[in-house]
């Protein structure tokens, strides 16, 4: 009997810490289910095996920071029938978009002996300021969970089944009291999407936003709230300024801090 054609899998690596590659790997049993309906053709992290393109699949970690991250990443997309993002890097950027508010060649010139060797763009930005991109998976790093839930709906011609809305519905959920409420805590929860589960605010922390903003958040009223529970404006530009800083709903908010 011919053995069955599974669809080819790839996962891409650009500039990121790779903890969202991990998180397939941490997928652990789910992972053998997967390896029985995919083919990984390409993923570095986990094995030195390669086979060729065109890809069904592609699951793309990290920002684009460099002119070859330019050219590759149009290969990849050239290559791939879908084109899956995975993180904050991949997403909006990552932590590495600090830079974009800064002087990037300012920082080459003190940190570097010998600056005219440094090959980088003034940004750190997303996959899709570049390419276009079949679905955006969140989170810093993102939730393994919610990763099989992509890959099945990709698999199956649906529509993935992944929140929208904001992780205090998650809080809620999941019986958190609400942390500004109760103890006065700046908290990124009511901006931001779902998925982690409510790792931080289950620990008495408040929301650092690393799903990025939810659908159609209210940043300008989150600011305004954060300065009567005493953050200075520079205070608020930080809390936007994180793992997503150059979403485009933070950065603009961000900006109108200091």
């Amino acid at each position: 009997m011919a053995e069955r054609k599974r669809p080819k899998l790839a996962v891409w690596k650009f500039s990121s810490c790779d903890g969202c590659q991990l998180s397939l790997l941490d997928c652990e049993d789910e992972l053998l289910a997967l390896t029985e309906e995919v083919r990984i053709s390409y993923f570095l992290e986990a094995t030195r095996k390669i086979e060729k393109g065109p890809y069904d699949v592609s699951l793309v970690e990290g920002s684009i920071t460099t002119p070859h991250d330019v050219k590759a990443i149009r290969e990849v997309r050239r290559q791939s029938k879908a084109l899956i993002t995975i993180g904050a890097c991949a997403t909006a950027g990552g932590i590495q978009a600090l830079r974009n508010f800064k002087s990037v060649k300012e920082f080459i010139r003190c940190v570097y002996a010998h600056p005219e060797y440094i090959d980088t763009l003034t940004t750190s930005t997303a996959i899709s300021d570049h390419v276009s991109v079949d679905f955006e998976l969140r989170g810093c790093p993102i939730s393994k969970h919610q990763l099989l839930e992509v890959l099945n709906a990709y698999l199956n011609g649906r529509k993935p089944n992944v929140p929208r809305h904001s992780e205090c519905i998650e809080c809620k959920a999941n019986g958190i009291v609400c942390r500004m409420v109760a103890a006065g805590t700046p908290c990124l929860g009511p901006v931001t999407q779902a998925g982690c589960g409510s790792l931080c605010t289950g620990k008495d922390r408040g929301c650092f936003g690393c799903f990025g903003p939810m659908e159609t958040p209210n940043t300008a009223a989150l600011a305004a709230h954060l300065k009567e529970l005493g953050c200075s404006g520079r205070d608020v530009q930080r809390l936007f300024r994180s793992y997503n800083a150059n979403a485009e709903a933070f950065r603009k908010e961000s900006e109108t801090h200091g």
